[in-house]
């Protein structure tokens, strides 16, 4: 897992990722994985995905882990998802007490 700081340095064009995208602060949580954090990011904002995600209006990064395979991203997504609001609150608030939108660290 990589920090917040310095992470979109390190992304590559294909990199696996777990993300939580919301609709606001202490909203609507969505957990997903991708090979691509910063096309993904895209298209949940411009509300390219049906289902979740459209219907909560959830298309602010605000917490995301880098990993080296897909594998090790898709398990701990399953962790994630597992977790209790409460440990997923605890993830963003540690490392994005502000619950800025990360996206625009990604792509300047």
């Amino acid at each position: 897992m990589s920090s917040l700081r310095g992470a979109a340095e390190a992304i590559q064009i294909k990199q696996p990722a777990v993300y939580i995208v919301t609709n606001q602060r202490n909203g609507t949580l969505y957990t997903g994985v991708t090979s691509d954090l910063i096309d993904r990011t895209a298209k949940h904002k411009e509300g390219f995905y049906q289902g979740f995600s459209k219907k909560y209006d959830c298309k602010t990064l605000v917490y995301y882990e880098l990993y080296g395979t897909m594998e090790a991203a898709i398990l701990r997504e399953k962790q994630i998802k597992a977790g209790s609001r409460k440990k997923k609150l605890a993830l963003i608030e540690r490392q994005n007490p502000k619950w800025r939108d990360l996206y625009d660290d990604l792509v300047r």
